[in-house]
């Protein structure tokens, strides 16, 4: 049995509430859309994990503001 310690994690706002967060640990960054079953996939770097949170979102949606809990 394998356990993954979360190192830092992000809460993405939209302007209707939340709408994903990032999971930073050991793999990298995990995106998880608000709502979905499963992360949306993993990223090297906070930066990229950023962007495809929002490419994610409806389109035409504002860039989220990022808050690490």
């Amino acid at each position: 049995m394998s356990t993954t310690k979360t190192l830092s994690l992000w809460v993405a706002y939209g302007t209707n509430g939340v709408v994903g967060s990032i999971r930073h640990d050991d793999g990298g960054y995990t995106v998880v859309m608000a709502g979905a079953d499963a992360a949306t996939g993993t990223y090297p770097n906070l930066e990229s994990a950023k962007g495809a949170l929002h490419s994610h979102m409806l389109p035409g949606s504002g860039w989220p503001m990022f808050r690490e809990h």
